[in-house]
């Protein structure tokens, strides 16, 4: 894979995946319409991804550090309100991964079918579009929760931790936003936007992490093409950076528009979605 189309999978893939709008359903989408020559049913291309996802997971724990370090020296030392709180998140998050845990562990291989056809992803980004749209008018008191400024990641139940981990398991299917799919659930279960996108990014870190650790491996002992390792890292350097820079505008954003503010990312996967699906079926 030449240098210059894996920084622009990787610009895209930054930018992608903290936004709800998919960034695996465009790694899979961009190839096949703009025609870039990549075979995405070589062995080495699915970790080329997680590479990429590996450099997101580093902007996480970047931009998030704090509330890493908050929840790890809550395991430690004398109970105060505090360090009850960190624990409280802790063990939302470990709540919240165990079903992609899970699932991903029994349907993998499955799933993976799918990751090579554009026009699957496609269709699924455009149902992307109905998650999102709907989400928002589904979520339940969102007008008391904005008046009151209730729905702070501390009122989180433990059975609301869990249907955002159900929840973000609909992304195993390239099209699906993860981020979207959790930040949905996390409106369903009484959070504010900016608190779901907070949660949706602090437990898409041991998720991503967790798919490096299956996958980077599996590049290293393919038969890739020579240099792509050294092509993988800085392809994954890119969408760190990018990725960095993502989380800083959609915590602002989320903070800024309370009121339906899924919504222009559901305009866009329809339209992304519909376009794309109909040029790979006509061309």
């Amino acid at each position: 894979m030449p240098i210059l189309l894996a920084v622009f999978i990787a610009l895209v893939q930054g930018v992608t995946e903290l936004f709800p709008v998919s960034s695996l359903g465009h790694a899979v989408i961009l190839p096949g319409v703009l025609h870039l020559g990549i075979d995405q049913k070589a062995p080495e291309f699915l970790p080329f991804l997680v590479v990429l996802h590996l450099g997101t997971a580093a902007a996480l724990l970047a931009y998030f550090w704090r509330d890493w370090l908050n929840i790890l020296t809550g395991l430690f030392g004398t109970a105060s309100p505090a360090r009850a709180e960190n624990r409280h998140v802790l063990k939302l998050v470990v709540l919240a991964t165990l079903p992609a845990a899970v699932l991903g562990a029994l349907f993998e291989h499955k799933l993976k079918a799918l990751f090579g056809v554009p026009v699957i992803a496609a269709l699924f980004l455009f149902a992307n579009g109905f998650l999102l749209f709907f989400g928002e008018r589904l979520r339940k008191g969102r007008q008391q929760a904005a008046r009151t400024g209730q729905g702070d990641l501390a009122d989180l139940s433990w059975q609301g931790a869990l249907a955002i981990g159900l929840c973000q398991c609909l992304a195993f299917f390239p099209g699906i936003s993860r981020s979207g799919a959790t930040m949905v659930g996390g409106l369903l279960s009484g959070l504010n936007h900016r608190a779901s996108a907070h949660f949706s990014f602090l437990i898409a870190t041991p998720v991503i992490l967790g798919a490096a650790v299956l996958e980077v491996p599996k590049l290293l002992k393919t038969h890739a093409a020579p240099g792509m390792l050294e092509v993988s890292l800085v392809g994954g350097l890119v969408a760190g950076v990018t990725a960095f820079a993502s989380i800083a505008f959609l915590m602002h954003y989320f903070r800024k528009h309370e009121f339906e503010a899924l919504n222009p990312f559901a305009f866009y996967c329809w339209i992304a979605g519909a376009a794309s699906a109909a040029y790979l079926l006509l061309a």
